[in-house]
């Protein structure tokens, strides 16, 4: 024994170290995993335990094609009850929308051939003269002016999203509408303003270069008269013969429409009495109408619902702040709700901002997989 270890305290000796075989116990842990894993997938039935599976059965054989070429690209899940007013399941006989064959193409082609422009004359099959003008109508074939006016849809791909959008304050000014003739797809909806200029004009330049079109209607807002959209504008006080008189009034502005869009009306829209009766008008018309999105309390789907006419609503309006970050915002909120719900509409003004966003906004919009498609289009989806 060494002197060190007799003065060593109690206690404090030298330890001894254990040498564990860390590669062994290593190998023996990979060992247990591996063989874990074997047995699970030689027992159980579904070893990918409940992961998500699609099953394709192919009806023929389709030469240089395996199961190896054959993928899911994606399985949406269930979007639940609330389908917004765009989406809505329907069966054959519940279908408003437009009938495309009773269109008459001013090239003389069929409604399935590519269409480069829409008629600019009245038809006279959904018109009749009246004090202020031509009234649409219904025709005695049961033509309405929503078939007659409507812009067909040549390739409708059934698995994409769609979105139309609404362009309104046609006629207002000179510039700004030739500006949205000239830039915007004939895809983009046109309303024109009841109380603007050379509405005629403007109806057969859109018209000319294939936009489908809607009037704007001045309903009443909550704060009228201090915001009054018009001399002739619908409230809730008139009585039924004088509501009558200035719709007639408004609805002879000018022709080729498929139908109409509120201007302001967030008092109107929210009267069930006054939409019912004015729903009831419409519908005898042959016109649909476009819910202009502004008013969270707007009655206009359950009453349309109620009386079965066209009907379409507004789900983004996209220049309420008019800049171009904003729009931009808006934008990418409007594909969003197509990609959701498989159909959005959009509503904005015919300001030079607007236009420049949009026009730059279309140019890819189909290598993003969406397509555009005019309001009428979106009715019964």
């Amino acid at each position: 024994m060494s002197s060190e270890d007799l003065t060593a305290p109690l206690g404090m000796g030298k330890r001894r170290l254990v040498k564990l075989p860390f590669g062994l116990i290593g190998a023996g842990i990979l060992s247990v995993v591996f063989t874990t894993a074997f047995i699970w997938i030689a027992v159980v039935d579904d070893p990918l335990g409940g992961e998500p599976v699609a099953v394709l059965p192919l009806e023929a054989v389709v030469e240089g094609v395996t199961s190896q070429d054959i993928e899911v690209v994606e399985i949406r899940p269930a979007i639940g009850d609330d389908l917004g007013p765009n989406l809505r399941p329907q069966s054959a006989e519940d279908l408003l929308g437009p009938r495309y064959e009773m269109i008459e193409r001013p090239d003389g082609l069929g409604p399935d051939a590519p269409v480069t422009g829409l008629s600019v004359n009245p038809d006279s099959r959904v018109s009749e003269r009246s004090d202020y003008g031509f009234l649409p109508k219904i025709s005695d074939a049961g033509v309405r002016p929503l078939d007659a006016y409507s812009r067909p849809i040549v390739r409708e791909f059934t698995s994409i999203p769609k979105i139309a959008v609404v362009l309104t304050g046609l006629g207002l000014s000179e510039t700004g509408t030739q500006n949205a003739i000239r830039r915007l797809p004939s895809d983009i909806t046109f309303a024109l303003a009841p109380y603007g200029g050379d509405l005629d004009l403007w109806m057969q330049q859109a018209r000319g270069k294939g936009h489908e079109l809607l009037l704007q209607l001045p309903l009443e807002p909550f704060d009228f008269p201090d915001n009054d959209p018009g001399p002739h504008t619908l409230l809730v006080s008139l009585r039924p013969a004088e509501m009558l008189d200035r719709l007639a009034y408004l609805l002879t502005r000018v022709t080729n429409y498929v139908g109409v869009i509120p201007e302001m009306g967030t008092r109107f829209t929210s009267t069930k009495p006054s939409m019912e009766y004015l729903f009831e008008k419409l519908k005898s018309r042959g016109l649909m109408f476009v819910d202009n999105g502004s008013s969270s309390r707007s009655l206009s789907p359950e009453v349309a619902a109620d009386k079965r006419i066209p009907f379409s609503g507004v789900d983004v309006v996209l220049d309420e702040v008019p800049k171009e970050d904003s729009i931009d915002a808006k934008l990418l909120q409007l594909e969003g709700v197509a990609r959701s719900r498989g159909v959005a509409v959009a509503a904005a003004s015919a300001l030079p901002v607007t236009v420049r966003q949009l026009e730059k906004w279309v140019r890819d919009l189909e290598e993003r997989g969406i397509q555009l498609v005019p309001v009428s289009a979106t009715i019964d989806r």
